[in-house]
């Protein structure tokens, strides 16, 4: 495609929703990827969790729309019968009540609201579901070097959150080239193994990119969802000056652990927020347990200076959360061979995203996605299609921000909330929890 109407940087699971939406509505997108496949950034390595529970409403009201285009996935691709599509596991996402959340009061608040089913568990409940736990508290989270770790504080665990809807995605990064697939079928083109080394600009406003090859292509809009690597991108287009919310890149470790002995974790297992230990989990392929970090305070941050250079090998950071899930799962097996996911997360300042335009015209964002948009990629992408439409119409979102009406649950948002010029979210979790 020699001119076309928007280029779209990043083929992971947003940039591709992005793609889709766009191509759906008549644009002529190309979809550019330094990868050699779609999907196989950050995407790839992502826990592809879909859940509803959000310490603002905005965020809550987001969320439970994605959940509707994961559940009616080829439905919403329209892709001829037989493809080979991600698979949504609906498991249910248990969230343990701690005076660190609240004990859910907001998040159960806001999902009342919105209509969005939930259900409280009771301590009994929550070992009816899942026998191999205990329910000692070991809050505040520690680090395997503090002398107290693994030490109960003497409370007790007061019950939890279960919203049955939520779940996870078997394949992230087969659900973005699903979704790249769905955009090709509007016209979208894609090439990967494609640099962007340049953001062309002419008369104060974007004209295209230049590749790492030499070769220029032209466009009068150019997206940026390029993960991990958005702040460099950013920068090449000079328009970190007016944004009170940057990115940059924090390295993260993901454990995969057998299920003890005598229970299936994969049939009968669950998403698990617990901020207790501040780790989730979800059932792995394998039988196996995924344990994720909740970035508690005693953990320190690894910042990357960018997404190509970082270690790419398990540190103590590995045992730390297998040892914490420990806590509550005495009888967990920790092998001694290490296996899981390191990856990045592209982190913004409030740990919430970034869908927006810049003050060049024509760039736009969406980035800072902290680990917790994965779920949200479906409904990004819609609202993206839509603000492009909206500023390129002529109409200057910073001073009139868009309202994007949500089509499942009938909500109006005002997307000025996802702003690079926002003032820092305070009701934000400042973690992967958003």
């Amino acid at each position: 495609m020699s001119n076309p109407d928007a280029i779209i940087i990043g083929t992971g699971v947003i940039g591709a929703a992005i793609a889709f939406e766009m191509a759906k509505a008549g644009w002529k997108t190309l979809s550019l990827d330094r990868n050699a496949q779609v999907g196989h950034g950050s995407t790839a390595g992502s826990c592809a969790i879909i859940r509803m529970h959000y310490s603002t409403f905005d965020g809550t009201a987001f969320a439970w729309e994605g959940y509707h285009y994961w559940r009616d996935w080829a439905a919403y691709l329209g892709l001829p019968g037989g493809a080979n599509l991600a698979q949504f596991r609906e498991t249910g996402c248990l969230v343990m009540k701690t005076e660190a959340n609240g004990h859910l009061e907001k998040h159960m608040q806001y999902s009342a609201e919105l209509g969005c089913p939930f259900e409280e568990w009771t301590g009994k409940q929550v070992l009816e579901r899942l026998p191999i736990y205990s329910l000692d508290s070991f809050a505040p989270a520690k680090r395997m070097d503090d002398p107290d770790f693994g030490k109960p504080s003497g409370a007790r665990m007061s019950g939890a959150v279960y919203w049955p809807n939520g779940g996870y995605v078997t394949d992230p990064a087969l659900s973005a080239q699903n979704l790249m697939e769905a955009a090709r079928l509007h016209g979208a083109e894609v090439r990967t193994g494609a640099e962007v080394v340049e953001i062309l600009q002419s008369e104060s406003r974007v004209r295209g990119v230049r590749l790492a090859s030499g070769e220029e292509i032209p466009s009068p809009v150019v997206i940026n969802v390029a993960g991990p690597g958005s702040s460099i991108l950013n920068r090449m287009a000079g328009v970190l000056e007016d944004m009170t919310i940057e990115t940059r890149p924090l390295r993260q470790e993901v454990v995969y652990v057998p299920s003890p002995e005598g229970f299936d974790f994969e049939a009968q297992g669950t998403i698990v927020s617990d901020s207790d230990i501040a780790c989730y989990v979800r059932p792995e392929h394998g039988n196996h347990i995924l344990i994720g970090s909740e970035d508690p305070e005693c953990d320190p941050h690894q910042w990357c200076e960018d997404d190509l250079h970082y270690d790419r090998d398990f540190t103590d950071q590995w045992t730390t959360q297998a040892m914490r899930y420990g806590q509550r799962v005495p009888s967990l097996g920790i092998p001694s061979k290490m296996r899981g996911v390191v990856d990045l997360y592209d982190v913004s300042t409030d740990w919430i995203p970034i869908y927006d335009k810049s003050s060049l015209p024509g760039f736009y964002m969406a980035c800072g996605t902290s680990g917790n948009q994965y779920k949200n990629a479906p409904i990004a992408g819609k609202m993206m299609a839509a603000l492009v439409e909206y500023c390129e119409g002529g109409v200057d979102h910073d001073a009139a921000p868009l309202q994007f009406t949500l089509p499942y649950v009938g909500r109006s948002i005002d997307v000025g909330f996802y702003s690079r010029k926002r003032p820092i979210n305070e009701e934000s979790s400042f973690s992967v929890l958003g």
